[in-house]
């Protein structure tokens, strides 16, 4: 594979995954260009693939979507059942201070079932 097609596949990767990251919460292109700053033209280019993603604009959907570059570039080792996407999704749509009422609800009910 050459550095060239290499680096283009690169860019359809993470374009896919911002598409499947907007989608998953409900948002069109229009709505998530403005939040991160980008013309929505540029952003369908990148979705696509066709348009580098710059870091900065990757870390503008980073906050957007409440995920560090680790999260982001991690593969599904497994699969999941329909629960955890929702609980996933769910979570996703959360303010920073409700999500930290669910993390100490788990951290609760874990301790409830002696696993921490």
């Amino acid at each position: 594979m050459s550095s060239r097609s290499g680096r283009r596949r690169q860019q359809l990767l993470v374009g896919e995954k911002i598409r499947e990251l907007r989608k998953s919460r409900s948002l069109t292109q229009a709505e998530l260009a403005a939040k991160i700053g980008v013309q929505q033209s540029d952003l369908c280019r990148m979705e696509a693939g066709e348009y580098k993603v710059s870091l900065e604009t990757l870390f503008g959907v980073l906050s957007i979507f409440g995920l560090d570059i680790g999260e982001f570039f991690k593969e599904r080792s497994r699969p999941r059942d329909g629960a955890e996407d929702e609980i996933l999704r769910r979570w996703r749509r959360l303010s920073p201070r409700a999500r930290e009422e669910v993390r100490e609800f788990l951290i609760f009910k874990s301790r409830q079932q002696g696993e921490d």
